[in-house]
């Protein structure tokens, strides 16, 4: 809109000055303060570095400029560095900095009191040693899976196409393309702007069943075998819950929903899209394995598992005790926190309901160890991870691999304004 706004004026304004000249040739000094602020306009909607000025030509200056009198105003009247929600200045600060590749280094020590209850920090060595140059993955492929996915330590966790733009999907899988790492397409379907880039995806399947449901919202097995096989898609994940929604559907506002959606995610106009709270393909841990089974064997043997916010832990216990029961086994469970991000959903649930992340993380990974399980499944975690420190504390609770959706958001240039 703000982009429509500044070409109307931009044609409308010098054209107006011009006329008026021919009556009042002393308005043609307008120009000297008009032409530079479109050439600086055209600039902006140009130039590919600053994402908020592409959106908002010329008066997007205001925010930086602002920029250079916050720390003034946020030290003494607004924030510290560190007290911003849901993510403080100084990691919003660290995305945009290695998202860009400037400069990332820390003057004066840190902004953080070391000695307050709860300050979390690593042991180094004496002895440190040279680190290699090789690239780690991690191989994700139980007993049942034939083809194995060798995935990196980070991944796009998922975000939806619909909720995110065309041109944000197109980022993140590009993204996940040059930088050898996967992308989580979110319950929102399967759209051509995963596709094109040529990143790795992991496909998921939400009670919506987006992408391959037929007219009734139900599961179709046949469009979902023919989906799945796409060569971009190398994992299957099943949504059970999301942290910061647990029982509780997705929501797509039918403000939102435009044609080119609809189609992709097999609904109709007119109307919010709210996916049910539970799966109707299953309703037992018994069901949920059996369907599990299905999946990779629709999708050729990829990889599939499934992902939940944990809540009655004897829920999970369960699930566990029915790949005993079966012998069917998922090849990943993705645990989510119940600080994770959402783009929509009350705020009861993003308040006080579900596990946080770490103490999810901690109960799935013993639960598997304690039924002999654990070094059959993989589990990926996903909550409010930033920095190394962040991935390095996931991986020692008892995760292989770490998703992240909002720093990602940050990356392309989210100014986090809620």
């Amino acid at each position: 809109m703000v982009r429509k706004i500044f070409f109307t004026l931009a044609i409308l304004l010098p054209t107006l000055v011009a006329l008026l000249s021919i009556w009042w040739p002393s308005v043609l000094w307008l120009l000297l303060v008009i032409g530079p602020l479109i050439l600086l306009g055209l600039y902006d909607v140009i130039q590919t570095r600053h994402a908020l000025l592409r959106i908002y030509p010329v008066i997007g200056h205001g925010r930086y400029v602002m920029e250079d009198v916050r720390p003034e105003i946020q030290q003494y009247f607004v924030e510290s560095n560190i007290n911003g929600t849901p993510f403080s200045r100084e990691f919003r600060s660290i995305i945009y900095q290695r998202a860009k590749g400037d400069l990332d280094t820390r003057a004066f020590g840190t902004q953080r009191n070391v000695n307050r209850v709860g300050y979390e920090w690593m042991n180094h060595s004496l002895a440190p040693k040279p680190v290699e140059k090789v690239e780690h993955r991690v191989s994700i492929a139980g007993d049942d899976c034939t083809q194995p996915y060798e995935a990196s330590h980070l991944n796009i966790s998922a975000m939806s196409f619909g909720s995110l733009s065309r041109n944000a999907i197109l980022a993140l899988n590009s993204g996940a393309q040059i930088g050898g790492f996967a992308h989580n397409t979110g319950e929102g379907g399967l759209s051509q702007y995963h596709l094109e880039p040529g990143g790795d995806l992991i496909w998921q399947i939400g009670t919506g069943y987006f992408g391959c449901r037929n007219r009734n919202g139900q599961f179709d097995a046949d469009k979902f075998k023919e989906r799945s096989r796409h060569t971009a898609v190398k994992m299957i994940e099943i949504k059970l819950s999301q942290g910061a929604k647990p029982a509780h559907g997705g929501i797509l506002p039918k403000e939102k929903l435009t044609p080119e959606i609809a189609e992709i995610r097999g609904v109709s106009l007119g109307h919010d899209v709210i996916s049910p709270p539970t799966h109707s393909t299953f309703s037992t841990p018994v069901g949920l394995l059996e369907y599990v089974k299905q999946l990779r064997e629709l999708s050729g043997g990829k990889p599939t598992g499934f992902k939940l916010c944990i809540g009655y832990r004897s829920e999970f216990l369960a699930i566990c005790k029915a790949m005993l029961e079966t012998g069917i086994l998922p090849d990943f469970i993705t645990v989510d926190g119940a600080e994770g991000g959402t783009g929509a959903a009350p705020l009861e649930l993003t308040n006080s309901v579900g596990m946080p992340m770490r103490d999810g993380l901690r109960f799935v990974h013993n639960a598997l160890q304690g039924t002999g399980l654990r070094s059959k499944i993989r589990i990926i975690a996903a909550g409010k991870i930033v920095t190394a420190f962040h991935m390095f504390r996931t991986i020692a609770l008892g995760a292989d691999l770490c998703n992240v959706a909002r720093p990602m958001m940050i990356a392309l240039g989210c100014i986090q304004s809620l």
